[in-house]
């Protein structure tokens, strides 16, 4: 072993009988440093340590909406309390662009019924983007018509049995109805499988609409803007068209959300927008859980904001952190009519939003007569006739709306409905010689324009910092959430062993309340007590990875004299909260509930970062001018002539990136100058402008940071990570990046101190570029 770093040709010099010693001795390193009994679903301590926080901070939040309801006495208490929040939630949308002065509607089609018509339109909602909707008129329109304005499903696009049923009944009834396809569905899709033929083998062709909005809310997210938001934004325009029609009452435009997924943009809509006279957005606004009976405070049992998923429609960001919970967004409205409507069954009594919200319309506005609810039977769990499942809007539910239209709008009640159903085909917009010259821009691709022109802004915010980019950290940590190092961590050793000629310490670093994060220091240990300069190794597989996949590096630097740290994450190595990383993963529910808490997780490991650096400096084992960080992934690449180009959620999905430890590496570099060097041997992404190149893409829904493309990107990360060494770049869609791509993203040639290399590094010459740069 050497005493000190001293050159490269020392490095290089080390025996091959030595280094395959060393090798091995890393190889036997057991990585593990917590230990803990396994609970009820079979979970370790340190699996739940994630899941356990983000339950104890929704539970705080939860707590203190509470208090702050309670006090909440008067009208006037109420408005403050209700509009601190909808601004809120305004926020967390995006950026709305100023609404179109034409909408270029242009009717496609039409079919004419028994006492109905119903025109195939097609309007731009912003530019480029096409909106195709089915609007149901009177045969014989009048003078004032009431507008209703249908938000479907993710189950079913605008064409569906009961959207008809609807729009003929309520049209022939005196009514104009418009159901437009939500974005991303229908003639709307976002992605190329419209039918069995698509793919070559077998998949779930109608779940596809709704599996893509993963897809398409990172990208939004990534771009500033959300997937509700650009929902919203497209329901606001349909209430511009009807509006703008000289037959419908504006006075009288109702906004109506289906089951599962409709109700929530609508939701949001409504509470923006007070040209929407009612609102009815079905299954939205309940907290989750029930009390029991003999509870002593009923209403702190319930979870008023509700748990993450992937469905960022439902998962509100910020919403936690900022208290615009379901139920304030559909109490927003009042006084205005409202139906508080479920597809299935509640207990009576216990249905905790609906009490908050006949006190808002009872208590402060005195229009009790303005909330009617609509129930149905059973639970999501049971199947008809012992539960009332519906695609979009059912005849149960219905019957129980018509009444209350008919009181609010003089809506005359159809009962018993007619039924008339169309072959669906016919109510579409986009077919035939009517559509040539129409041809719809992909929403990756308008989103992509979007992300050119905010970057084209920051860059011009960058231009006007002279160089010196003090707004950078500010800005990220909008994005990120706090990343700020905790102020006072303990880093608790557990003892040193030895294996071979290494020493192996096993530490654990207390970050904040119930969050730890495990390591291992080697050291040579010839050199156990001497000051080392070090290299701190980060992936989101953690330390465990780094030991057998990496063993010839870290053997290197250790045969160099240098100290190797390889700390878990929160989250990530043994604290990972399981295998799964895919759409639906319990990994991708707590990424969204972090979000919803104003945080990412990203934003929560460079936080867990930042403290074990600060830590490792105040030992005295440690030279703490001297370190360098290194980042890695294990994840697998998916090969040039691998067909991307699948269904979501097919048996054999192509492989996901895992870049966090390329990114913590670029992130720490803006908030750390006193890294001596950084370096990301492999999988890293080339950048978040790469995840628009397409409408597949294939990344974690954790390795996102909502905001990063206006922020400046990962591009301008390297201004600050410098000396940098990059290699085995990869694109949105986990690809290897061409040698153009990755220049095209990180402009190396304005670059001094950035070295790239399109392949993966090879061990030898990561460990000696580390040393060189830790002895310049």
């Amino acid at each position: 072993m050497l005493r000190a770093v001293t050159s490269l040709a020392v490095l290089i010099s080390i025996p091959a009988a030595a280094r395959a010693a060393t090798i091995n001795e890393v190889r036997s390193i057991a990585p593990a440093v917590l230990t803990g009994e396994r609970s009820d679903d079979d979970r370790s301590p340190q699996e739940r340590m994630l899941s356990d926080d983000i339950l104890a901070r929704h539970r705080a939040a939860n707590a203190r909406e509470l208090a702050l309801w309670r006090n909440v006495k008067s009208r006037s208490d109420w408005e403050r309390f209700r509009d601190e929040r909808i601004a809120a939630l305004r926020k967390s949308l995006g950026e709305f662009p100023d609404p179109p002065s034409d909408l270029r509607v242009r009717t496609m089609g039409a079919i004419d019924g028994d006492g109905f018509r119903i025109e195939n339109i097609v309007f731009e909602s912003r530019p480029g983007l096409l909106v195709t909707a089915n609007l149901y008129l009177p045969a014989k329109p009048g003078k004032s018509l009431p507008g209703i304005l249908i938000c479907h499903s993710h189950h079913r696009p605008k064409t569906q049995g009961e959207l008809q049923d609807m729009g003929m009944n309520w049209a022939r009834q005196g009514c104009a109805v418009l159901v437009m396809d939500q974005l991303g569905h229908g003639e709307r899709r976002a992605h190329p499988f419209a039918s069995a033929s698509d793919f070559p083998r077998e998949f779930a062709v109608s779940r596809q609409d709704y599996h893509f909005r993963y897809n398409t809310g990172i990208q939004l997210h990534v771009v500033g803007e959300s997937l509700i938001g650009w929902m919203v934004w497209d329901l606001r325009r349909g209430v511009d068209l009807l509006s703008s029609r000289g037959d419908v009452d504006e006075k009288r435009i109702i906004l109506l959300g289906a089951v599962a997924g409709g109700g929530d943009p609508a939701a949001v809509a409504a509470a923006l927008d007070p040209r929407i006279a009612c609102v009815a957005p079905f299954n939205f606004g309940e907290g989750a859980g029930r009390p029991t009976d003999d509870a002593a405070d009923a209403e702190a049992e319930i979870d008023f904001f509700g748990g993450g998923s992937w469905e960022s429609t439902r998962n509100l960001r910020n919403s936690v952190r900022d208290g615009f919970a379901p139920w304030v967004i559909v109490a927003a409205p009042a006084p205005r009519p409202f139906v508080f409507a479920h597809e299935f069954a509640l207990t009576p009594g216990k249905e905790a939003a609906g009490a908050r919200l006949r006190r808002v319309y009872g208590k402060f506005y005195d229009r009790p007569e303005h909330v009617a609810q609509v129930v149905g039977l059973g639970n999501v769990r049971l199947r008809p006739p012992e539960a009332t499942h519906c695609t979009n809007i059912g005849p149960v539910h219905r019957a129980q709306i018509h009444p209350a239209f008919e009181k609010w709008f003089d809506i005359p009640d159809p009962r018993p409905e007619f039924q008339s159903r169309v072959e669906e085909s016919r109510l579409l917009c986009l077919k035939g010689e009517e559509a040539k010259g129409m041809e719809r821009t992909p929403l990756h691709v308008v989103a992509a324009r979007l992300a050119d022109e905010r970057a084209e802004t920051f860059g011009r915010q960058f231009q006007r910092s002279d160089g010196s980019p003090a707004f950078l950290p500010g800005l990220w940590s909008a994005a990120l959430g706090d990343v700020e190092p905790a102020a006072n961590p303990k880093l608790e050793s557990r003892g040193t062993e030895a294996s071979g000629n290494v020493a192996v310490e096993r530490l654990v670093l207390h970050v904040e309340r119930g969050i730890r994060v495990p390591a291992l220091l080697l050291k040579p240990k010839a050199l156990a007590h001497e000051k080392l300069p070090a290299v701190v190794a980060v992936a989101q597989s953690g330390k465990g990875a780094f030991l057998r996949e990496r063993a010839d590096a870290i053997a290197a630097l250790l045969d160099a004299g240098v100290a190797v740290c390889l700390p878990d994450l929160r989250g990530t190595g043994e604290t990972a909260p399981g295998p799964d990383r895919g759409r639906t993963s319990s990994a991708s529910s707590l990424s969204s509930s972090e979000m919803m808490l104003g945080q990412t997780l990203v934003g929560s490991r460079l936080k867990d970062l930042r403290t074990l650096l600060a830590a490792l400096r105040r030992r005295d084992d440690i030279d703490g001018e001297r370190i360098a960080l290194w980042g890695d992934s294990f994840a697998k690449i998916n090969s040039p002539d691998r067909n991307v180009r699948v269904p979501r959620d097919v048996p054999t999905m192509p492989a996901e990136s895992e870049p966090l430890g390329h990114l913590l590496v670029l992130l720490c570099g803006l908030y750390d100058a006193d890294v001596k060097a950084f370096a990301s041997a492999r999988g890293g992404l080339t950048s978040y402008r790469s995840l628009l190149e397409s409408e597949f893409l294939y990344l974690p829904h954790d390795a996102q940071i909502p905001g990063a493309i206006p922020a400046g990107d990962l591009e301008i990360l390297v201004y600050a990570s410098t000396p940098l060494r990059l290699s085995g770049l990869v694109n949105g869609r986990n690809q290897r990046a061409t040698e153009n791509e990755a220049r095209a993203a990180y402009d190396f040639g304005l670059r001094d101190g950035v070295t790239h290399a399109q392949d993966a590094e090879p061990d030898a010459q990561l460990a000696a570029w580390i040393v060189a740069e830790l002895n310049r």
